[in-house]
């Protein structure tokens, strides 16, 4: 006995000759992939498969989830990869019938979902193969198809199971193909029709005659009229109805609602006064640029017990209409009066003081509030977790003292143009929870209130310092060392940002999005550390960094893998470093405008070697400089051009800045 424990005991040793991996049965391994299988660590399962033949063969027999970069690497990855059942395909611009065809007969018995929404070139006949042949499909997005036609929703009725169709922007898709797809898929609980501008009345009726399971269904910007409302409301199970930009439907043709579809939880219309009776299990009320919110209007509410969530950006709201509003008898948690002309402290105050209960408020550009308004939301509404209040001019400083106070539980906090001070910053630093900070154009703020962020906030994964030029090296170094989560900064236009900055922000491992536009100060240098040490970058702006140039480019084609866009307009970068960055298999998007070092014979030649492009812009002069052939070529495998006729800027950013986020000189 002690002699075979004594053989188990070598056996499971390091020194052992054998592979200690082999005691582990299949069912332990399967579970240790499910537990690397995360968007976190995107290589996991790659690197796993890499440890030995047994589990490289296992993790190709794991994977479920399978999207390729390009449409090449497919017959790869065919065989490798047998029981793929979720196929994602937009970053694959150029998809023709007979890449579907291999689809279709290689994971016939697996596949249940395909996404097709940035793909091109198949037609109706690829479509059928692939429909026909894979049975078990439940889910199909083919949004952006501006090329498919009736043939290609006749091919789509033959998914007799399919429960999930996104058919948005698909303008050349007539109502008979509709009917075509309403015959054949019964089973539809999620329907988008979004700017299908050929479907009109009939289409939807024959939806809602056909598909009785229908839980979602999106018509928005459709040329439809009330006279299909009505067969839509008989649907028994609707959730979910979106009527935004359907201009032929007025309240005449809303109430309606009135008499049928108890279920419905979710309207977006701008019309909707006549809502008093129908809708009972309403969730979700979007009236986003919509009419004058009175009393009437609010009013109509009241009968909405689960109603959670009120949406009236860019509406005018009265005082009647909004301490109407405060009487509703459901728990609000969600209010957002973005650009709401018409809220007022009196308002505000009355109406946060009746839903103490509110997580998410946003009150930008409401340009009349003050300090008032702060004093009671804070003071109300302990729990907020969201509260987003860019340019709202009239909010003194001391306000924001009451916000870190009082709203412990706050998660996302935009105050953009405003006067937050470093006191400020100091008492927002107490919510732990932080984890979104934005603070453009807060010209009151230095190091000193960033140091404290950096010190107590150490789940912040996104911070926006646009414009806040008192900012320097120390303020951004107190960040990256006390927010290791960080995922996203915005720096652009600090010119006391420099290369220490970039240093410092290269030992956070999980950074994704870098914008340092407008900093003079970075150079090549700081670029290759971030290249360096972070490899999840997958978008980086540096238009205007004039010092970067090639030696900033070579890290980048090393070591960010994982990169999808990037700009670097009016930088120092030549051929040579554009050709470099050819290397990166990700890189989906390059805007390039005025790169003094750039030859049409550069620039075509990094073009073709980058063969996932989908987007470039490029200025206007490049035009004629590029053979035909090469633009068709491009065209041809997905690359769409943007042609930008720009003159050569010499400011490090023009008063438009203020139109970027929205902004006039005026203040009303």
């Amino acid at each position: 006995m002690k002699g075979q424990n004594k053989e188990k005991m070598q056996a499971l040793s390091p020194d052992s000759s054998s592979n200690p991996f082999d005691v582990l049965t299949e069912e332990v391994v399967l579970k240790i992939l499910d537990y690397l299988d995360t968007d976190e660590y995107p290589s996991a399962s790659k690197s796993f498969s890499l440890t030995c033949k047994a589990f490289y063969f296992i993790e190709s027999r794991h994977r479920k989830t399978l999207k390729p970069l390009r449409t090449e690497l497919l017959p790869r990855t065919l065989h490798r990869y047998p029981f793929v059942s979720h196929l994602d395909l937009s970053l694959c611009p150029r998809v023709d019938d007979s890449t579907l065809n291999v689809i279709s007969s290689t994971w016939k018995a697996t596949l249940h979902s395909i996404n097709l929404s940035r793909s091109r070139f198949f037609t109706n006949d690829g479509l059928s193969s692939l429909f026909v042949n894979c049975s078990g499909l439940v889910e199909v997005d083919l949004s952006n198809g501006t090329e498919l036609t009736d043939l290609a929703a006749s091919a789509i009725a033959e998914a007799k199971n399919l429960e999930r169709l996104k058919l948005a922007r698909c303008k050349l898709i007539t109502d008979m193909g509709i009917g075509c797809i309403a015959v054949g898929c019964r089973k539809l609980r999620l329907l988008s029709l979004k700017w299908c501008l050929r479907v009109g009345d009939l289409g939807v009726e024959l939806i809602a005659l056909k598909c009785k399971e229908i839980r979602s269904l999106d018509l928005s910007y459709l040329p439809i009229t009330e006279k299909c409302v009505k067969s839509v409301l008989q649907l028994q199970h609707l959730e979910d109805l979106v009527l935004e930009g359907c201009h032929g439907i007025d309240d005449d043709g809303l109430s309606t609602l009135k008499q049928s579809c108890k279920s419905l939880k979710n309207v977006t219309h701008t019309g909707l006064s006549s809502l008093t009776n129908g809708a009972q299990q309403l969730q979700q009320l979007i009236l986003a640029y919509g009419s004058v919110v009175t009393s009437d209007i609010a009013k109509c509410l009241h009968t909405f017990s689960k109603l959670q969530s009120i949406k009236l950006d860019g509406c005018l709201i009265t005082s009647s209409g909004i301490k109407a509003m405060a009487s509703l008898h459901a728990s609000i948690k969600e209010l957002s009066f973005s650009k709401c002309l018409g809220v007022t402290d009196e308002g505000l105050s009355f109406l946060v003081q009746s839903h103490k209960e509110l997580r998410k408020l946003d009150i930008t550009c409401c340009r009349k509030i003050t300090y008032t308004s702060i004093d009671s939301i804070t003071n109300s509404c302990t729990s907020l977790s969201s509260l987003r209040m860019e340019s709202c001019s009239l909010v003194p400083k001391e306000a924001f003292i009451l916000i870190g106070a009082r709203c412990s539980c706050l998660e996302e906090l935009d105050a953009t143009d405003n006067e937050i001070d470093d006191e400020g910053l100091k008492s927002i630093s107490r919510c732990s929870k932080l984890s979104i900070l934005k603070l453009g154009i807060c010209t009151n703020i230095s190091d000193e209130g960033l140091a404290n962020v950096g010190s107590f906030c150490s789940m912040l994964t996104e911070l926006d310092l646009y414009r806040s030029m008192a900012i320097s090296d120390a303020g951004i170094a107190a960040v990256a060392d006390g927010c290791p989560a960080l995922e996203m900064i915005n720096m652009a236009y600090n010119g006391k940002v420099t290369d220490n900055s970039l240093i410092s922000l290269s030992k956070c491992l999980m950074l994704k999005a870098l914008e340092i536009r407008g900093c003079p100060g970075v150079s090549s240098i700081g670029l290759s550390a971030i290249a360096v040490g972070c490899k999840q970058l997958t978008v980086l702006d540096v238009k205007k960094c004039f010092n970067i140039n090639d030696n900033g480019m070579l890290p980048l084609a090393q070591f960010s893998q994982n990169l999808k866009q990037i700009n670097l307009s009016y930088c120092s970068v030549t051929d040579v470093g554009l050709v470099a960055l050819a290397s990166l298999n990700r890189l989906q998007n390059m805007t390039i405008l005025h790169l003094a070092g750039l030859t049409p014979n550069g620039l075509a030649a990094a073009l073709l070697a980058c063969r996932g492009l989908t987007k470039v812009k490029l200025h206007a002069s490049f035009r004629p400089l590029l053979p035909q052939s090469f633009l068709q070529y491009m065209g041809a495998h997905g690359c769409v051009f943007h042609w930008r006729d720009k003159a050569f800027q010499k400011e490090m950013d023009p008063k438009g800045w203020k139109l970027h986020f929205g902004r006039s000189t005026e203040v009303p």
